[in-house]
């Protein structure tokens, strides 16, 4: 008979893990494993397969997300073709309505944008003074 590369009176043979167990007992008397990362290499910002989150690789998943995301806007754009009047301070002319959808999106953007970059003007001097 083999026997197992573990000894049996090791906690951590049971589990299969190299994490420590709590020696703590439970209502049943069983030790209880922690909770927490148990691989230093995800406290290091790396995958369970070694390889480190990098900036271009977060770059490179944006790129493909936002390729994405335009191909669902033109297809929005193509099946909205009717145009529709528009009334912008006292001007009036004619989009399409996907068109004019997507003008307003980009403008709400933008609006949250210059919001978001006063707070951060704000939390910058503010971080100066102390």
């Amino acid at each position: 008979m083999a026997r197992s590369s573990h000894d049996a009176s090791d906690p951590n043979a049971l589990t299969g893990t190299d994490a420590p167990l709590d020696t703590s007992s439970t209502a049943a008397g069983l030790p209880v494993e922690q909770t927490g990362p148990t691989d230093t290499r995800l406290a290091q910002g790396k995958t369970p397969d070694g390889v480190k989150h990098t900036r271009a690789a977060a770059l490179y998943t944006g790129l493909v997300v936002g390729a994405i995301i335009l191909v669902v806007l033109m297809v929005f754009i193509i099946q909205n073709l009717d145009s529709v009047p528009i009334h912008l301070f006292g001007w009036t002319f004619d989009l399409p309505i996907g068109i004019g959808m997507l003008l307003a999106a980009v403008a709400g953007a933008l609006v949250m944008a210059a919001a978001g970059g006063v707070r951060i003007l704000q939390v910058r001097r503010a971080a100066k003074r102390k």
